[in-house]
């Protein structure tokens, strides 16, 4: 299946126009926006065309430096919500405390992604992304929903119950094949399998989502024993963890070993068993 030239030119003018708004204003939606559409070029470029000239790698080395700093304004933003959605007596206090210290987080990281948006950067990459989009050479393109496939497959299975390392994994590479396969021409083949990547992505972004704020609630306020918030988060957490794996037992794409996951959903019902946390290091939410 072809590239959808039309929608590949269209991410350079996307991203773009998600660089003048980051360059604008810090809000959530600004921050977001800029980090999507430059994923999705980013995986135009480095997945797709197989060949990328020296002013497209040096695009794309701006835009991840970019990004990057973004990310830590997003990851808050991220965490800010699900806090404010956590409907819970616990503790009030400590939860307007750890709100209070995100706000100053983020506007500590906001202030930093500011200084880095100098006009001076922002006019090269525009220059820059102007020269790419004439640059593309969509004919040379590879297929997205082979490529979407392969990147997929490349995932590690587990011999044994599906752990946070492997949702992880998932969670990048399922965000990230998506990219790919929004590339493709329109077909019901291309659109079924785009919404089942989503339906991925959602179980395990919102999973992950709560898992960063968990982790954030216990270096700053203490484990689950030392609060009841914090062991409050860790149930909804475990919860979403459940939601995740059963997502991908449920996808017909994913060949992730069925007895694994029952094992995890069992294990996980039993009174008294927490979800483990992770040890691989997370990745910014997109």
């Amino acid at each position: 299946m072809s590239i959808e030239s039309e929608r590949s030119r269209l991410i350079f003018q996307k991203t773009e126009r998600a660089l003048q708004k980051l360059s604008s204003g810090q809000e959530a939606e600004s921050v977001h926006g800029f980090r999507t559409a430059s994923r999705r070029l980013q995986t135009l470029l480095e997945q797709i065309i197989p060949d990328r000239n020296r002013n497209q790698k040096k695009l794309l080395k701006m835009l991840d430096r970019t990004r990057k700093c973004a990310g830590k304004v997003r990851d808050l933003d991220v965490q800010l919500s699900a806090l404010r959605s956590l409907k819970v007596p616990q503790e009030p206090r400590r939860k307007t405390q750890l709100t209070h210290g995100l706000i100053e987080l983020r506007a500590k990281h906001e202030k930093k992604l500011r200084k880095m948006l100098t006009k001076g950067m922002i006019r090269e990459i525009q220059k820059r992304l102007k020269r790419a989009s004439r640059e593309l050479k969509s004919g040379a393109a590879l297929d997205p929903l082979s490529v979407a496939r392969t990147m997929l497959a490349q995932v590690v299975r587990p011999a044994g119950p599906v752990t946070e390392d492997v949702l992880h994994q998932y969670r990048i590479v399922v965000k990230r094949a998506r990219y790919a396969a929004e590339f493709a021409s329109k077909s019901t083949a291309a659109a079924q399998m785009i919404a089942q990547l989503k339906r991925l992505q959602d179980a395990l972004g919102n999973w992950h989502d709560w898992l960063t704020l968990t982790q954030t609630a216990s270096k700053r306020i203490g484990d689950a024993h030392q609060s009841s918030l914090v062991a409050a988060l860790h149930n909804v957490t475990g919860s979403k963890f459940r939601q995740a794996v059963a997502a991908l037992s449920n996808s017909p794409m994913l060949q992730t070993p069925s007895k694994s996951v029952s094992m995890v959903l069992e294990q996980s019902r039993k009174p008294g068993t927490k979800s483990p946390m992770p040890v691989a290091k997370t990745e910014t939410a997109a």
